[in-house]
C-alpha cells in the first residue's frame, strides 16, 4: 500500500472514480464515474427508497475499497 492509499480510498468513497484518477488509472476512473452517474439517475427515478440508498452506499464503499487496495 502506498502512503496515499487511505486518501485515495476516501476520495473515491465520496466521488467514485476520483481515487482511481489520482492513482493514475484513468480508464477505470472514467468507468466508475460514468457508471455512478447512470446508476444514481436510475436509482432516483426507479428505486427512490431505502433499498436504493443502501445499494448506492454499497457501490460507494466498493469504489473506495478498490481505490484503497489498488493505490500505488
Amino acid at each position: 500500500m502506498g502512503s496515499n492509499s487511505l486518501k485515495y480510498g476516501i476520495f473515491s468513497f465520496i466521488i467514485p472514480g476520483l481515487g482511481q484518477y489520482f492513482n493514475d488509472d484513468k480508464f477505470k476512473a472514467v468507468g466508475f464515474f460514468g457508471f455512478v452517474l447512470l446508476f444514481h439517475v436510475f436509482i432516483w427515478f426507479f428505486m427512490n427508497n431505502s433499498f436504493g440508498s443502501v445499494v448506492q452506499t454499497l457501490f460507494h464503499l466498493y469504489a473506495g475499497f478498490d481505490a484503497y487496495v489498488n493505490a500505488v
